[in-house]
């Protein structure tokens, strides 16, 4: 029997990549049943929504719907809530500046077939070196515990019938960590995780991303979602003071590290990469988020 597969792509502002994008997906080499859905979440501007619109004869059944309320978290609702009123059992989920190679799909069916997962993690690879704050996104292909992140996924549609709508927390709207929201819950619920290293993608870095500025406001991000996700599903008193204990660590530890590996190019950033999510992750304790999608990189 041939797999059918919803590919949903978010998009905001970025017109270019998500042409590049597409013209991926009309490139891949599978005998599954395609078909493509668009979310657009500048109502305004509408940039995603006419391209798609301007692509005649595309080669996959290609739609494109606004996701008027701002907001990652909205944005991968609507395409939940869309993608599921088709019949495909499988969905997947790609993010605007990212392209996959010719045998994405065919690698993730084969995968989720093989596993049994519920939802699976394809790598993305950036073609640079870690130390730089945008090191490629990579884990051996087979189970895992917590994926990392909600840009190169296949999930099963019984899975997402499974969980009540919303299924990604509004409340992480601008902030991200919608994601790790999202795998909590499902973890919660008993559901299994696979990687998938053959299912491949390639990411892009803006010029606003390739800089030391950003990598540590990225780190602080993180803490920041990540605290606020924890303290949303009530920690036990044993994992809260842990945590506050690697907290303490970072924030002691780090500024020393950082001046002993400052003549190493290569190491010098990773210290400051701890200290600055710990300062996040306190951020957040005392109420505070920082709202990392206000700002639009890339094309």
């Amino acid at each position: 029997m041939t797999d059918s597969v919803v590919i949903c792509i978010p998009t905001f502002k970025r017109p270019k990549m998500l042409k590049r994008l597409l013209d991926a997906i009309a490139a891949l080499e599978t005998n599954a049943v395609l078909s493509v859905l668009v979310a657009d979440n500048d109502a305004e501007g509408r940039a995603g929504f006419d391209l798609c619109l301007s692509m005649e004869g595309y080669r996959w059944p290609l739609t494109a719907v606004i996701a008027p309320h701002r907001g990652i978290a909205q944005v991968r609702n609507v395409l939940i809530e869309y993608a599921l009123m088709a019949d495909a059992p499988f969905i997947a989920m790609i993010d605007d500046d990212e392209w996959p190679q010719k045998d994405w799909i065919d690698q993730f069916l084969g995968c989720a077939h093989t596993t049994g997962a519920d939802l699976l993690q394809g790598s993305i690879l950036f073609g640079r070196d870690a130390s730089d704050g945008h090191g490629d996104i990579r884990h051996p292909t087979g189970p895992v515990g917590m994926p990392q992140g909600a840009g190169n996924l296949l999930m099963r549609r019984a899975m997402l019938e499974d969980m009540p709508a919303p299924w990604f927390d509004p409340d992480f709207a601008l902030s991200g960590g919608e994601d790790r929201d999202f795998f909590v819950r499902l973890r919660q619920a008993g559901k299994c995780f696979a990687w998938c290293d053959e299912a491949r993608a390639h990411g892009d870095i803006p010029g606003t991303r390739a800089n030391l500025g950003w990598m540590l406001r990225r780190s602080y991000s993180v803490g920041n979602s990540d605290m606020r996700v924890l303290l949303k599903h009530c920690p036990s008193f044993p994992r809260m003071t842990a945590e506050l204990m690697k907290i303490l660590a970072s924030l002691l530890l780090s500024p020393l590290a950082a001046v002993i590996l400052a003549p190493s190019p290569n190491r010098r950033a990773i210290p400051l990469q701890k200290l600055f999510r710990a300062a996040g992750k306190l951020s957040a304790m005392a109420g505070r988020r920082y709202n990392e999608y206000a700002v639009i990189h890339g094309e």
